[in-house]
């Protein structure tokens, strides 16, 4: 059996993509929200590549699965909710500030938590992250009014900062930032100018992302230290700068897909509201081949059309689907769909 599989890899997995496309295609002509369907799907995978591509870009650099991602995009989504509330900010400048905020304490992180960790045992970094992240959730679940038994409601109705501040383990509403336009309507299709804006944003960082990373002295040099960190080093480059500016880009576009996550489902149920988009973007990197950048994106939609599909059969589908892919990639292409294999030295 293990012989027939290493004959027949290629064949097996081409079987399984083309069942699947076959089995979309069909869902979307024969099941009337099909097309619906297809469009959420998109929408979703549009947040889940901005946050997957900071997976990829931190593990193509260091070799890290950076876990405090997820809740980066937590911080997004609630700054773009403390901002509007606080200065009632129009939508293009709480991306903006959402992306500074977050692409500022990403930069924290790494001084603090990941860099003193250089060069220790990959085990290490890895546990600081985990830690990080749950630093990250339980400090801003805290309520900001309540010291002990002492409650500052007073306070908090007098002093509009305090009143604006999100934070608490409470679930909180996201306001509507643009008022929600129905561009196409019709029996089992509905269109609003929301799905122009996740789509335009995604499309607009995405190609900014390619820009970086192909055209400017900066990406030329992530993809040197990338692909060997030494050698890059002896050519004269910083790769400590090159790190940091890492983590400024990838927080920055998670940032940003927590602005969008929050118009999407206009809800902050918590802070701990990373946890499964930060898995499920995670998943999608995986997917299109961990530190490969067009892989993140194409595992990306990939996820979101799968998962609205398997929600629309089953709400508890879609929770389910993305761990089956997760494993079904693992099994069948371990270096995901776009990823190669890259030989380490031990």
């Amino acid at each position: 059996m293990k012989e027939f599989y290493k004959k027949n890899r290629q064949i097996i997995i081409w079987s399984i993509i083309i069942a699947l496309s076959v089995f979309y295609v069909v869902y979307l002509i024969r099941v009337p929200s099909g097309l619906q369907q297809l469009i959420n799907g998109i929408e979703l995978g549009s947040i889940y590549a901005l946050i997957a591509l900071g997976y990829t870009m931190v593990y193509g650099i260091i070799r890290l699965i950076n876990f405090a991602h997820a809740d980066i995009f937590m911080l997004g989504a609630y700054m773009g909710l403390f901002a509007f509330n606080l200065f009632g900010l129009p939508f293009w400048m709480l991306i903006i500030l959402s992306m500074v905020i977050c692409a500022v304490i990403g930069v924290v992180i790494e001084k603090l938590a990941y860099k003193p960790l250089r060069f220790k045992p990959r085990l290490s970094a890895l546990i600081t992250a985990l830690g990080v992240s749950l630093l990250l959730e339980n400090f801003f679940r805290l309520n900001p009014f309540q010291f002990g038994s002492v409650k500052l409601e007073a306070v908090s109705k007098e002093g509009k900062f305090l009143a604006s501040f999100p934070f608490s383990p409470n679930p909180k509403a996201f306001p509507e930032m643009i008022a929600k336009v129905e561009l196409v309507k019709t029996d089992f299709l509905v269109i609003t100018n929301y799905t122009v804006i996740y789509l335009v944003v995604a499309a607009i960082l995405l190609a900014l992302l390619y820009y970086i990373v192909n055209h400017t002295m900066i990406g030329k040099q992530m993809r040197a230290v990338s692909f060997d960190k030494n050698s890059a080093a002896l050519m004269g480059i910083n790769v400590n700068r090159v790190i940091s500016y890492t983590f400024v880009i990838g927080p920055a576009l998670a940032g940003a897909s927590g602005i969008l996550f929050g118009m999407k489902y206009g809800i902050l149920q918590s802070p701990y509201l990373g946890i499964w988009p930060g898995w499920k973007a995670f998943i999608a990197a995986v997917l299109g081949g961990i530190g490969n950048l067009p892989g993140a994106v194409l595992g990306s939609y990939i996820m979101g059309i799968s998962e609205i599909y398997a929600t629309s059969v089953n709400s508890d589908l879609g929770f389910g689907v993305s761990f089956a892919i997760l494993i079904l990639i693992l099994v069948l292409k371990p270096t995901g769909l776009l990823g190669k294999l890259q030989p380490e030295k031990v």
